[in-house]
């Protein structure tokens, strides 16, 4: 028996809840024009201090172009007899938010000529900037993250604003920090700490830097040039300590026994984490290095790791999926017609179930006022007390303030009636997916919203013409906002446009999404849409796995090691029998020529067996939900074999772990490949963002068309085209595929925008 892995609800959300490193970097380019290159200015006062500002709005990331120009402000600096002491601050109140991811790019498809290695990180940083003669003090405010911060910590000392945010996010790309942080950061804040931070790309604020012994001081941003001038002068004069070098400070590290210790638990718990990814516990071997061999010699390490990762597959991935997660909010045809998204300040939820209410929770976290509209009293009672238990789950994480959290609640307004929707701004229906009770709702709507009222449903399958008519006069006005549960915390909103949908209506969801912190993706109007599309097939060649021989638990294995957060059956299970059934239904009708029609899930469902909420599906749950196998199940699976005629695959038995995932897979790709073809999507890296936040596709395999194409398009199409002959035709690999296949071009290649429907 293979071994499995379960994971909970909650681990799925954070899996798929990814966490870019946004605000650090921006691209250097506008509307698709070269900026002009970003430099460093210098600026010598009367009191002898040398201002030197990072200028490359508008976060100042650091190219090669700013690199070169601070190292020569700072020669300047060193050299000038005018000056006694120097400022590193950054233009627009924001120090620097790091390399530029764009950069990246270049290095990797060597588009530009790359420096030595370790140029930046000794040559500069260590033997240039930090070994200076003149005191060097940080003006930190906005953010110093990645190369940033690893600037300010060659400082003699930083001062920092309250609301600065500082942090080493350079793990959440795929490497690791390559400007002497991982040496620097544990001396100034100590071991444990600093892996803590390192780690998980934890940012902290200028309060809490300054209690870690990151920062010197705190000051108001008004305030901090002429502190950190005087602060300099004052170590100039003798008035302050002058501090020893970061790279040289001992008096933050544990002992060599300790942090042997701490370091065995942090590669434990990389491993645990991310078992497939090699770059974090080369990130704890860099480290260890400065530890055991000196700062020196963990330098070198460093920007010799530095140079691998920077070319692995993982960091190529998530680079690519930083910029797709940008690429979302531009859409051909709606967003470049120069229109500005109106004001919407109230917003209307019907129903107040678990998607309704985790809807509501996110608008009220982003100060919407919200009216939530029920049947009856005490299920509108049930609907705001799962609000209240949201919101709650926030403050009891840290994540929200007793204060906040009153805010919040003072947003929400519960309503039985139509009559405080007449002065609404946009209404989301979130009841449940029964079609005449949505095309009922939309057509008491028209009654009572104003002219201006963006009229959008939560469905997460029936096609949008089914609940209101084309010919409707408020056609125009309908528009899809999918959202993911629990859907104040997973990332992404799924914007589905009708042939009718007014491109103002989608520019307004696209504005309303970004301040709700969603990441949208915007899609044409389908039986599934894009997400639960691809999803479709997953599952279906799961349950033709299963019935032909291949065990439940080892295949959910099998996905868990592929990255996923879970196996398709736990997800059965998270999702629920009837919502999936009920899913199945609207396939049937719109796709019925490419349908596994399994009894499993039905035969389950007769004993009551519906999922996680009944602590019986596929997995058995304990009160909190941990799950585990049931030996039962085989009887299920045998009971559904016996009644669609299938008998068991001795080959399927002995499926490894990579055709396992090839077999379900695949036929998402194919889909994928359909939703291309048909203009649902436009975009292929917007199938790979949704693939990742709405799916749990690992990001660092890039998404399902990015993967898809690492693995070849011709591998893919052959291995179908196989299953197909033994196993039906729900394997058929569409002509997109097909044709992509035998002329050896990339499934994400540039398609024929003229056949676009989008």
């Amino acid at each position: 028996m293979c071994n499995y892995t379960v994971t909970s609800k909650q681990d799925m959300c954070n899996y798929s809840v990814i966490t870019l490193w946004q605000s650090n970097s921006t691209l250097n380019t506008v509307d698709g024009k070269m900026k002009s290159k970003g430099r460093a200015s210098i600026d010598v006062g009367a009191d002898g201090v040398a201002v030197i500002t990072i200028i490359n709005p508008p976060v100042n990331s650091l190219s090669l172009d700013v690199l070169y120009s601070l190292k020569d402000a700072f020669e300047e600096a060193f050299r000038r007899d005018d000056v006694k002491a120097i400022v590193v601050t950054g233009c627009h109140g924001k120090f620097s938010g790091g390399f530029n991811i764009s950069s990246f790019v270049d290095l990797q498809q060597e588009k530009v000529a790359q420096p030595n290695p370790g140029y930046i990180s000794l040559d500069i940083l260590t033997d240039t900037v930090e070994v200076s003669k003149k005191p060097l003090v940080a003006a930190i405010d906005g953010h110093a993250l990645g190369g940033g911060l690893e600037i300010a910590m060659c400082c003699h000392a930083r001062i920092s604003t309250p609301n600065a945010k500082l942090g080493l996010p350079e793990l959440h790309l795929g490497i690791i920090p390559g400007f002497g942080g991982t040496q620097r950061l544990p001396r100034l804040v100590g071991l444990a700490k600093s892996l803590e931070m390192m780690l998980t790309a934890k940012l902290v604020k200028g309060e809490e830097a300054l209690d870690l012994g990151l920062v010197d001081a705190i000051v108001s941003s008004s305030q901090l040039l002429d502190t950190a001038r005087k602060w300099a002068l004052d170590i100039w004069e003798h008035k302050r300590p002058w501090n020893i070098a970061s790279l040289y400070r001992t008096d933050k590290m544990e002992s060599l026994g300790e942090a042997k210790e701490i370091l065995k638990f942090a590669r434990a718990q990389a491993l645990r984490i991310a078992p497939n990814l090699h770059h974090p516990l080369a990130f704890v071997d860099v480290v260890e290095e400065g530890i055991v061999s000196g700062s020196r010699a963990g330098l070198i390490k460093e920007y010799e790791t530095f140079e691998v990762l920077i070319r692995s597959g993982p960091c190529k991935a998530l680079v690519h999926i930083f910029f797709a997660q940008r690429g979302t909010m531009k859409v051909p045809g709606v967003t470049d017609l120069g229109l500005v998204p109106r004001h919407v300040k109230r917003v209307g939820i019907l129903g107040g179930g678990l998607m309704g209410s985790g809807i509501a929770t996110a608008f009220l976290l982003s100060n919407y006022h919200v009216i939530l509209k029920e049947v009856n009293d005490k299920v509108l009672e049930a609907g705001i007390d799962r609000i209240k238990a949201n919101l709650q789950s926030r403050v009891n994480k840290g994540k929200l303030s007793q204060g906040n959290f009153e805010k919040a609640l003072s947003l929400l307004i519960g309503t039985l009636d139509y009559e405080s929707f007449r002065a609404i701004d946009m209404i989301i229906e979130a009841v449940t997916e029964d079609l005449s009770l949505k095309k009922q709702i939309f057509t008491d709507l028209e009654k009572y919203c104003p002219p201006h009222c963006i009229l959008a449903s939560n469905t997460s399958t029936i096609d949008l013409n089914l609940i209101v008519e084309e010919k409707s006069k408020y056609a125009d006005r309908i528009i899809g906002a999918h959202f993911f549960s629990p859907a104040h915390v997973m990332p992404l909103l799924e914007i589905v446009r009708t042939q009718n949908t007014s491109p103002q209506v989608i520019v307004d969801l696209l504005d309303v999404g970004k301040k709700i912190k969603k990441t949208p993706v915007v899609v044409r109007n389908c039986t599934g849409f894009a997400v639960n599309r691809m999803l479709f097939p997953f599952t279906q060649a799961a349950l033709l796995l299963v019935e032909h021989g291949a065990d439940v638990y080892c295949i959910d294995s099998a996905f868990t090691k592929f990255g996923m957060a879970m196996g398709p059956f736990r997800l059965f299970d998270l999702v629920g029998f009837n919502v999936a059934m009920a899913s199945e239904a609207q396939f049937v009708s719109s796709m019925p020529g490419r349908i596994y029609k399994s009894m499993l899930i039905p035969l389950m469902q007769q004993d009551k067996r519906l999922g996680e909420t009944t602590h019986k599906g596929f997995y058995l749950y304990d009160e909190r939900r941990k799950a585990k196998p049931d030996p039962e199940i085989k009887r299920y699976i045998e009971k559904a074999r016996e009644i669609s005629g299938v008998s068991i695959d001795p080959k399927m038995a002995k499926l490894s772990e990579k055709d396992m995932v090839e077999m379900i897979f695949f036929p998402s790709v194919n889909e994928a490949c359909r939703l291309l073809a048909e203009g649902i999507v436009v975009k292929a890296s917007d199938l790979d963002i949704a693939s990742v936040m709405g799916v749990g596709f690992p990001p660092y395999r890039g998404g399902i068309i990015y993967w898809a194409d690492t693995v070849g398009s011709k591998y893919i199409c052959s291995r179908l085209n196989e299953w197909a002959t033994i196993y039906g035709k729900n394997f058929k690999p569409c002509d997109y595929l097909a044709e992509k296949a035998a002329r050896g071009i990339p499934l994400s290649g540039t398609m024929d925008l003229a056949k676009s429907r989008l």
